[in-house]
């Protein structure tokens, strides 16, 4: 098979955010709770404790839900088919909510990497990637990382702490913001997307912050909001075996696993929860996946290390490890990052790994590495705030 050869890139400026995203309110006021990241029940619960009459709030929770996930309201006045008493109510006690997008960079390519504020002035990154037939947003789910996975940049960042499920839906509706993806007044929203798909594979583990992520995700698939299909949404985990069978009976979203190695020694380096969960444990999970058949196959992503899992004979231990499991295989050519210890693979050697797979009768798509040129490719996350704080610490002293 053939892969294209990416060229190196001059890092362009970061583009300047529209007025209107800019102006968007990036954490709730002082004492308001916000509403975005609410389950229904919830939300319903949250209006009757502020007062709202029990009888009507089941109502009122769905009209919320429909103008906040469906039509993209920021602010309760832009709900008009709610009372102006009902507004003022819920202006007094409440506010929308929403992640603040510090900055927009836009790779060469189309890629957007958006650094977004969070409550207690935290940034995490997400990464929006149009191809197409489809847009994909890259979810984070914590901010930094506890895997310490020795070939991603963001496994560099040491855990500050787990995203509520407000903060991982907002990354969502931030990126529609961004893409004027709401319908206006009046319209009916759209069956054509730009933001049509989500993959769980940002900063963190998302097992690692399973409830959260769970929620977040129901509020995306709900059908009266977001309304993305559970098939349209890839949560990538590194091991978290015990966990596995969760994500398809809690969440039924399709399910990645970032492999990486084919023995426990070069993967116990690689991704060190191996040492807890090992390839054979983290397998039989996969074998006991609840919603695992043909046509809904889990991704073995497998990042492409010069000299290290590149080997013919790892590719066909590749293909004896997952015998049985209806999968597909992801090759991923590392993406480099200043201080990083591995190379890329050869281009010829991915084409000779990914021959084998092919020969086994695994589909092996290389995937083309986007958003390079402004660190937004797979394994280079890591949010701005950290790199400062790292740049203040290492500065000499005046």
């Amino acid at each position: 098979m053939t892969a294209s050869h990416p060229q190196p890139a001059a890092t362009p400026e970061p583009a300047p955010l529209r007025p209107d995203v800019a102006a968007y309110a990036p954490r709730p006021a002082a004492g308001k709770p916000a509403l975005v990241g609410l389950t229904r029940e919830a939300l319903r619960a949250a209006l009757i404790e502020a007062g709202a009459p029990e009888g009507q709030a089941r109502m009122r929770a769905g009209q919320l839900w429909q103008w906040i996930y469906q039509r993209g309201a920021t602010d309760f006045a832009q709900m008009t088919n709610l009372s102006k008493a009902f507004r003022a109510f819920l202006d007094e006690r409440f506010v929308v909510g929403r992640p603040q997008i510090v900055t927009r960079q836009v790779s060469q390519d189309g890629t957007r990497k958006y650094l977004l504020r969070i409550e207690g002035g935290h940034e995490v990154e997400a990464v929006y990637i149009p191809e197409e037939d489809r847009g994909t947003l890259c979810v984070s789910s914590q901010v930094g990382c506890t895997l310490t996975c020795s070939f991603c940049h963001t496994g560099t960042q040491r855990l500050v702490r787990n995203l509520t499920a407000a903060e991982i839906v907002g990354q969502i509706l931030a990126c529609r913001d961004d893409l004027g993806e709401w319908p206006r007044p009046g319209e009916r929203p759209s069956d054509k997307r730009l933001l049509s798909n989500i993959v769980l594979m940002g900063m963190g583990e998302p097992l690692y912050n399973f409830e959260a992520v769970r929620d977040a995700m129901k509020i995306a698939m709900d059908p009266e909001g977001i309304s993305l299909s559970r098939r349209r949404i890839t949560l990538s985990t590194s091991g978290v075996a015990p966990l596995i069978p969760r994500v398809g009976e809690e969440i039924g979203c399709m399910l990645a696993i970032s492999l990486h190695a084919t023995t426990d020694e070069v993967r116990d380096k690689l991704v060190p929860i191996n040492r807890k969960w090992n390839i054979a444990q983290l397998l039989d999970a996969c074998r006991a996946y609840p919603r695992l058949s043909n046509a809904e196959r889990i991704t073995f992503e497998y990042v492409m290390l010069k000299g290290v899992n590149d080997s013919d004979e790892d590719a066909r231990r590749l293909v004896r490890l997952i015998a049985g499991i209806p999968a597909k295989i992801n090759l991923i050519p590392f993406n480099p990052w200043p201080g990083a210890p591995y190379e890329r693979s050869d281009w010829d050697r991915i084409e000779a790994f990914a021959e084998i797979v092919n020969r086994a009768g695994y589909a092996s798509p290389v995937r083309t590495p986007r958003g390079q040129d402004i660190m937004a490719a797979c394994g280079q996350l890591k949010s701005a705030t950290e790199r400062a704080r790292k740049a203040r610490a290492a500065a000499p002293a005046r």
